[in-house]
């Protein structure tokens, strides 16, 4: 079924990509409506849930790898798209953030990507998103970083202390924020 949902979302992503000048809108408008098919068939944000939505994140990163577009703007156009689909269904826009910043991530790893540079545009992406529907910025902030790191820790090697070097320096992000998710991170 994840694989399916990887798939199906790379394809729409490719599809939706192809032509258009709007890679931004494109990627968001896309990975919504992938995330609000998924839901709707499958229940709420939590427990599998959470995995649909990673699966969608993931899907569209390894679908913008296949038309050459830039992962960062991918990274911050998925991270959107998950906020907006998960809050039209009425999920748990939190956890589809965890879950969006971990598929991200670990996509980005997968196709040979900056893994550094993703994570800091998915928390972006998910602070500027979570504002926009009503969630809790802080909160959305502390899941984007900690579903990163989840999947970061995966990659391993430098690739972890890339990332949390790229977290703590980003201008654009709560830094005592950031920090804390950082420090919740380390004791898992």
């Amino acid at each position: 079924m994840l694989k399916e949902i990887i798939n199906e979302t790379t394809d729409a992503v490719v599809a939706a990509v192809k032509g258009t000048d709007d890679i931004l809108s494109a990627v968001t408008d896309t990975v919504k409506n992938q995330v609000v098919n998924v839901l709707k068939g499958g229940g709420e944000v939590s427990g599998t849930g959470v995995d649909e939505v990673a699966s969608v994140a993931s899907g569209a990163i390894k679908g913008a790898g296949q038309v050459s577009a830039s992962l960062t703007e991918v990274a911050a156009g998925t991270m959107s798209g998950v906020v907006k689909g998960v809050h039209e269904v009425g999920g748990d826009v939190v956890s589809a953030v965890r879950g969006a910043a971990k598929g991200v991530v670990q996509a980005t790893a997968e196709t040979g990507g900056d893994v550094a540079a993703a994570a800091v545009s998915v928390v972006e992406g998910a602070v500027k998103s979570a504002g926009s529907v009503g969630v809790e910025t802080a909160a959305a902030t502390k899941a984007a970083v900690g579903g990163a790191m989840e999947a970061v820790a995966s990659v391993g090697g430098e690739a972890v202390q890339k990332v949390r070097q790229a977290l703590l320096s980003a201008a654009a992000l709560p830094r005592d924020v950031v920090e804390s998710a950082l420090k919740g991170s380390n004791q898992r």
